[in-house]
């Protein structure tokens, strides 16, 4: 009898010898590393940038679900969710943070001084009191540099190229994204005077404000449009091509995929490398780089995007200069 209760504890003793096993291997692999991504638009908004970025982290040897966790915060398009959507990363202790516009930017910079933070913003990061310097950001935030609101006067010019008749044109912007905003409208109104242009400045700050900005283009009649530079602006491109289709109104924009998807005209740097280079920076922070020594990152070459299709519908010809000009035109 006690060599078969001897036995029994004998068993008793391995199977739960057994059972932690996996336990214990399980407590000595190291935990991936966690990251957020905090951006004002919506999820569905950010598809193709979410796959550039994705890429950026694989290039460095990062891929979500296997070696890292990614947190989303995503605003969708409320700008004053955006402090408490970066606490939140902040309380889960994320490693690094992603994010891109000066109102996320500046949402995850008050919120944290110490987690990295890699940023993608249109207008220079020195001026927006982000980094020390260019070479030398010298503290928590890095990033890339698309000078896209800085384009506007060339934008303007382009526009006025290919719709030369034009004298009065319209000036669509955000004013939540006051950083994008101050910039676009400084250098555009400049360059407006410059050629020859009025201007009428009309502001969005939801879908609602959109339509209600082209009803006052409906009654005002301005011959072409500008769309400037903010994350909002750039989430509602198939709402800002069809308006300008419906009132049949030639407009320019900041980033291909609106070209892309029926706009008359862009011009900007390229996004989905950006977001990839986005990627990338987190990878090497990851690895152990600081943001303090990773330079920001500043946009070398701009697309000229020309959408011949939506060209010929608005009864415009396009000059021979800007068909040698353009990077791409979409028949």
């Amino acid at each position: 009898m006690a060599s078969y209760i001897g036995r029994r504890k004998f068993l008793a003793t391995l199977g739960g010898g057994a059972a932690a096993w996996p336990l214990a291997a399980r407590a000595q692999q190291p935990a991936i590393p966690v990251i957020g991504f905090l951006d004002s638009r919506p999820a569905d908004a950010m598809s193709e940038r979410l796959r550039a970025f994705r890429q950026g982290l694989k290039d460095t040897g990062y891929v979500e679900g296997e070696n890292l966790a990614i947190v989303y915060r995503f605003a969708e398009n409320q700008a004053d969710r955006l402090p408490e959507l970066a606490a939140d990363l902040v309380r889960r202790q994320v490693a690094v943070i992603a994010t891109a516009g000066p109102p996320a930017v500046f949402a995850a910079k008050a919120a944290t001084a110490t987690i990295p933070t890699v940023f993608i913003v249109a207008d220079d990061p020195v001026r927006l009191d982000l980094v020390a310097s260019i070479a030398r950001p010298g503290g928590n935030l890095t990033g890339i540099n698309l000078f896209n609101s800085e384009l506007g006067a060339k934008r303007l010019e382009l526009l006025h190229e290919l719709v030369p008749r034009a004298t009065r044109v319209a000036v669509l912007v955000n004013r939540v994204d006051e950083a994008n905003t101050g910039s676009t409208l400084r250098d555009a109104e400049a360059a407006a005077r410059a050629i020859g242009l009025q201007t009428q400045v009309l502001n969005a700050n939801t879908s609602r404000e959109i339509d209600t900005a082209f009803e006052a283009m409906a009654r005002e009649r301005p011959d072409a449009l500008f769309v400037g530079a903010s994350p909002f602006l750039n989430g509602r491109r198939f709402q800002l091509v069809q308006l300008a289709a419906f009132h049949r109104l030639p407009a320019t924009y900041s980033q291909r995929e609106i070209a892309e998807v029926g706009g008359l005209m862009s011009y900007g740097a390229n996004i989905g490398d950006a977001y990839r280079q986005l990627g990338v920076y987190i990878g090497r922070i990851l690895k152990g780089a600081k943001p303090a020594d990773l330079p920001v990152v500043q946009a070398s070459k701009f697309e000229l995007v020309i959408n011949a299709q939506t060209a010929r519908m608005l009864g415009l010809t396009v000059p021979d200069k800007l068909l040698a000009l353009a990077d791409e035109v979409i028949e």
